[in-house]
């Protein structure tokens, strides 16, 4: 007997601390939802199960890790490097209301709730939700997740089977986290929860808690692109600005993260510089251009000067030495013959005959004067 009492002793021992209270989930009908189940290392290798039901011993299993894996709108996965097993229902109907556990089969048969859930499912907005359940970001980047909610009660943002944050900020696992309350233009109260300076260790399963009643969040955290580093360091430091989120309850993956988001933003500023980049060498361009004209403009001044004056000098006196070639003809006055019968003629102007004065320009000087 000893050693069967020792192995209740030891098995009690694993069983209760991994016994969590009831959680209440809500869902608007025809919405999903996908409940996360935490286990021991103990059971990575036992088979787990979903099954509804309230007490021990009625729990009718749904679906399971071994198989069925799926069953009409209901699903199972198992995450043994996490330890973690997920049930997704979808297509929600009034009838899928009620008690669901997580179980883990041990020894073939016995069974060990690990998790317990009460689901309710309503037409009109549930007491609280989330926009989405599937939440990714980057290393060193922010996320952010909207609670809306219309119960009352204190509101926590926990890591699943680790530590909350109440209040206005907190640490989980060395990560900023901020809690802000305001209400939209519907006038819906929203919760909205900040995770900053993301790490690798922080992808896990979170819990937003109003009061009695929670949502199951998974946040994914993975390793910034190249590219997306480049945008960081060339881009100015910008205020993240949160998604607006919109009236539907139903959980689809989004993408988050504000380092990312602020990508288009810097290469807008990218552009603007190359533009001022561009106009700057033009400017230098017209400088330098400007700067030629005006050299060379005052080295051929010089030439210029020299050409002019020796045109001038040419026009003054083609002939600079026409003067010693001249020769002047004798003006020699000659008498006309008076014919006979005439009477002599008193003007004496009329017995003077003029002979014509040329100027003799040599050959030498005609061929400086064409050149």
């Amino acid at each position: 007997m000893a050693p069967h009492l020792a192995r209740l002793i030891l098995l009690l021992f694993l069983i209760f601390p991994r016994l969590s209270a009831v959680r209440h989930v809500s869902v608007q009908t025809g919405g999903s939802i996908t409940f996360p189940c935490h286990y021991d290392q103990y059971y990575i290798n036992h088979m787990k199960y979903w099954c509804q039901g309230l007490g021990w011993d009625v729990c009718s299993y749904v679906v399971r890790t071994d198989h069925p894996k799926s069953s009409g709108k209901t699903s199972i996965s198992d995450d043994i490097n996490k330890r973690i097993f997920t049930v997704t229902m979808t297509d929600l109907t009034s009838w899928d209301y009620g008690n669901y556990r997580c179980v883990v089969e041990i020894n073939g048969g016995t069974d060990i709730m690990i998790q317990w859930f009460y689901l309710s499912v309503t037409p009109g907005t549930p007491e609280l939700y989330v926009e989405q359940q599937e939440v990714t970001g980057v290393e060193g980047g922010s996320v952010t997740v909207c609670c809306y909610y219309s119960n009352s009660g204190d509101m926590k943002w926990c890591r699943m089977g680790g530590d909350c944050v109440s209040g206005n900020s907190g640490t989980l696992n060395g990560t900023s986290v901020t809690l802000t309350r305001t209400s939209d233009a519907n006038i819906k109260t929203v919760l909205t929860v900040t995770m900053s300076g993301l790490k690798m260790e922080n992808t896990d399963w979170y819990w937003c808690r109003v009061g009695e009643r929670e949502m199951p969040v998974h946040i994914t955290v993975s390793q910034q692109t190249a590219t997306q580093r480049t945008s960081k360091m060339t881009s100015t430091t910008q205020d993240p600005t949160p998604p607006q989120p919109s009236a539907s309850p139903t959980a689809e993956p989004v993408q988050t993260d504000n380092t990312s988001q602020g990508a288009e933003g810097n290469m807008e500023e990218v552009h603007q510089r190359s533009v001022k980049v561009l106009h700057i060498s033009l400017g230098m361009l017209v400088v330098v251009t400007a700067g030629i004209l005006v050299t060379w403009k005052m080295w051929r001044r010089p030439k210029d000067n020299k050409a002019k004056d020796q045109t001038t000098n040419n026009s003054v006196d083609p002939f600079p030495e026409a003067d010693d070639d001249v020769t002047y003809s004798t003006v020699i006055p000659q008498h006309k013959t008076q014919l006979k019968g005439q009477t002599k003629s008193a003007d004496p102007d009329d017995n003077v005959v003029y002979s014509s004065l040329a100027l003799q320009v040599t050959t030498q000087q005609r061929a400086a004067a064409q050149q």
